[in-house]
């Protein structure tokens, strides 16, 4: 999330808006948000109904068996179709915001 946040102006010149979805809190994410100085904001989705609607819940895959949203990230155009898709089942793996901006460009090109 540091490198995305570290790439912000890249992806506000694309016009893309990133967000980060949870199953933290709302006041965990605001925590966390503040603590790093994320600019993007932080969704909460204590349910994981969002989560699981895009097929990356880790059913006790957290702390003390807890729900959580495997690393992915999701390219959604304005029509909300999804474009692109990097989907990991380890948590320290995650896409670079290089690599992503490179999808989209890519994305935008074959258009």
């Amino acid at each position: 999330m540091r490198g995305f946040n570290e790439h912000a102006a890249e992806f506000r010149d694309r016009r893309i808006n990133v967000a980060v979805i949870s199953v933290d809190s709302p006041d965990e994410s605001r925590k966390l948000s503040q603590s790093e100085k994320f600019t993007m904001p932080f969704l909460s989705d204590p349910n994981a109904d969002l989560i699981r609607k895009f097929g990356v819940l880790h059913a006790k895959g957290g702390v003390d068996g807890k729900d959580i949203a495997r690393p992915a990230e999701f390219f959604v155009d304005s029509s909300g179709t999804v474009r692109w898709v990097n989907l990991t089942d380890d948590i320290r793996v995650r896409a670079r915001p290089e690599t992503t901006l490179q999808a989209i460009d890519h994305i935008a090109n074959t258009q």
